[in-house]
């Protein structure tokens, strides 16, 4: 499998802003991402189509009024999986007492409201590479 794209799977914690996400799954596609958008919500079900999907990565926009304990979840659940070799990242609002906890709830990287997508588009080229099966 040498050479072939690597695949994302974007879900989101919280209703709301899908054009946004639809703009971030374009702009990816279009930096050359294989891009999997689903609009579940429930830890069990996104790593459910994680693992369907055979990703690299997991991006999770996290919007207001998300539990991100939920994102400890995600990464549990992959670890079960034997499949924590899908880095996750999140972006998007949190509450200002949980940016320091982020990173102990095993996501690799936090993007705040306000990150711009060539920003995310640079830390993803730099970042995620296709996992080895």
């Amino acid at each position: 499998m040498k050479n072939r794209m690597v695949r994302i799977l974007m879900a989101q914690l919280g209703d709301g802003y899908d054009k946004t996400m639809l703009q971030l799954a374009k702009v990816f596609r279009d930096a050359g991402f294989e891009v999997i958008y689903t609009d579940v919500q429930e830890p069990e079900t996104i790593v459910a189509s994680a693992l369907q999907e055979s990703v690299d990565h997991i991006g999770i926009t996290t919007l207001p009024g998300a539990n991100i304990n939920k994102l400890s979840i995600i990464t549990e659940l992959l670890a079960r999986q034997n499949a924590s070799d899908i880095r996750v990242t999140a972006g998007g609002f949190i509450a200002e007492e949980d940016e320091s906890r982020i990173k102990k709830l095993g996501i690799v990287e936090f993007f705040p409201k306000g990150t711009t997508f060539s920003e995310l588009v640079k830390w993803a080229g730099e970042n995620i590479k296709p996992i080895e099966s």
